[in-house]
């Protein structure tokens, strides 16, 4: 067994070398391998419920990043240059209320939950999208929601890039709905049951940044 201080000590080198890369190297590529070990990360993240209220979006096609690019003005200096392009969807109302279709067919069949024990979940969730956190009163609240594990995920993925020396910008410099009509247009946001949470640049920085600065451990952890 790997000794557990050395394994903290990497872990902690991976959070100082991470940072929001602004200018990536257009001639460095991730590897095909590093990269899906990298989505795999997002892929085993966890979320509220076991919901996994997201896709994640790989942008290859030249056309579509020359869109988002001209769309997105946080993408327009990193688009071109990262290797790889993530838009992060998460799951609409349709998707994610206590009554849908698409949870029913997710605890059936991907987490395999007998019936009896399945009612009982989906009324857990009823009363916690009702009362416990009354997310029920228009669209956005449910959506706000999913979004918030979606930044599980990318947070996984960029810790993960890191531990493996490729770097990742998140990017939330994008109107929503211009951004929504984009990928509505494309055919990716599947007739409502998607809207865009965040993106995420991936690749290899061209200069290195400032020392880290945080605020001090005692300032931020209170020991109550």
């Amino acid at each position: 067994m790997r000794d557990k201080e050395a394994i903290k000590q990497e872990i902690l080198d991976a959070y100082e070398f991470r940072h929001a890369t602004k200018q990536f190297d257009p001639d460095k590529k991730v590897a095909d391998d590093d990269f899906q070990f990298i989505m795999e990360t997002g892929r085993l993240s966890p979320s509220s419920f076991g919901f996994e209220p997201w896709r994640f979006l790989v942008i290859e096609d030249a056309g579509l990043r020359e869109k988002i690019k001209n769309t997105a003005w946080g993408a327009y200096g990193k688009l071109p240059d990262a290797s790889h392009f993530v838009v992060v969807l998460a799951r609409t109302k349709l998707d994610t209320k206590y009554d849908s279709e698409y949870l029913r067919n997710h605890f059936q069949n991907t987490k395999s939950m007998p019936e009896d024990h399945m009612s009982k979940y989906l009324e857990k969730i009823e009363q916690f999208q009702k009362v416990d956190f009354d997310l029920l009163d228009g669209e956005r609240p449910m959506l706000d929601w999913a979004g918030k594990q979606t930044y599980i995920a990318l947070g996984n993925m960029m810790t993960a890039a890191a531990q493996i020396g490729v770097d990742s910008c998140p990017i939330e410099g994008f109107d929503v709905d211009k951004m929504n009509a984009l990928l509505e247009e494309e055919g990716l946001l599947e007739d409502g049951h998607f809207s865009i949470s965040v993106m995420c640049a991936f690749g290899y920085r061209v200069n290195d940044p400032a020392p880290k600065t945080r605020r001090p451990f005692e300032d931020i952890v209170k020991f109550i």
